[in-house]
């Protein structure tokens, strides 16, 4: 299969090995690593009953490739798990049981994944505006004062934590002008004015630190495309400058743009663990934490798992992207 069609199958197909590769990745380093993994699984407090419960359940006496192909299986069409007393079914996609809660792991993602991809979505927004906008107004202003402020200030952005922007504009705008209620979260499905609303400071102090990269990164990219010699070439036919950014240089700019977006939306899904913890909002990144904490290694597996696949599909997405905005990457 040639063309379009036959890249976007050529994608998927690596993007479905990919997710292999990274399960069997996953798997051998919590599971292969050495001590009692069903202790540890278990808890320091758990007496021998309780860790051979938990040997049984995880099939710890079997050889490790066994075990992956049992976790797999489970993965594609579910399986069945021993509480002590009765006998669970786990549907698939069935990612295991919480020792904590005795919930299947995939129930505890879904409850937590709406919080995560209501921050990172939003903030998306913003930081792709803010800073696909500063990047190119400072490499039209090139030389001049305006430029050279916005690069401090992005460079200031990339140098300042989340935690700490988040902190002033709780302090600044939530409690010495109160122009808004402190971040609460409040589900899209009861009231998307408040959970935007709630969402604002949250997104915002994701977006600044975003933004600042992709303002750079921009910015090196117009600067590159526009000393390019077809750039030249439309200048000396009179092509007015906005024309020439709008139409030829900002497209040009944009790969590297959609590269580092695929990337960062992935992984913020799990890794915005600083803004959730500091606006109280729980999302995958929090339970994740938590779960490390209590050793709950199921939890652990699944969540990592999930993180893996978002970042695996965001990247899927960014090179179908690629290939409409650019049809000479089919051809590569």
């Amino acid at each position: 299969m040639n063309g379009f069609g036959g890249f976007v199958l050529r994608r998927a197909v690596g993007t479905v090995i990919t997710l292999l590769a990274i399960s069997v990745i996953i798997y051998v380093v919590f599971y292969a690593t050495p001590g009692n993994v069903a202790q540890i699984t278990c808890g320091p407090r758990c007496s021998p009953e309780q860790v051979r419960q938990v040997t049984e359940q995880l099939r710890l006496d079997d050889p490790l490739y066994l075990r992956y192909w049992h976790f797999l299986v489970g993965i594609l069409v579910g399986r069945d798990y021993s509480t002590g007393t009765s006998l669970e079914h786990c549907a698939a996609p069935c990612l295991g049981l919480s020792y904590q809660s005795d919930q299947q792991v995939l129930d505890i993602i879904l409850t937590k994944l709406p919080v995560s991809l209501s921050l990172v979505l939003g903030a998306m927004v913003l930081w792709l505006v803010l800073g696909v906008g500063t990047g190119v107004l400072s490499a039209w202003r090139r030389g001049r004062i305006s430029e050279r402020v916005l690069t401090a200030v992005t460079l200031a952005g990339t140098a300042t934590p989340v935690f700490v922007i988040g902190l002033v504009l709780m302090i600044v705008v939530c409690g010495e002008f109160q122009l808004l209620p402190f971040p609460q979260y409040v589900p899209f499905t009861d009231d998307p004015e408040q959970w935007a609303w709630n969402l604002l400071l949250p997104w915002f102090s994701l977006a600044l630190i975003e933004a600042a990269a992709f303002a750079r990164l921009t910015r090196a990219s117009m600067l590159e495309t526009l000393a390019e010699d077809h750039i030249r070439t439309f200048r000396a036919y009179g092509v007015g400058e906005r024309a020439i950014i709008r139409r030829h240089a900002l497209r040009g700019a944009l790969a590297p743009v959609i590269a580092l977006n695929a990337n960062n939306v992935g992984s913020a899904v799990g890794g915005a663990v600083l803004t959730e913890t500091l606006f109280g909002l729980p999302g995958i990144g929090q339970e994740l934490v938590h779960a490390v904490k209590v050793v709950d290694l199921p939890v652990v597996v699944g969540m990592v798992l999930v993180i893996g696949f978002f970042v695996v599909l965001a990247n899927a997405v960014a090179d179908v992207l690629y290939a409409v905005a650019d049809r000479r990457v089919v051809l590569a």
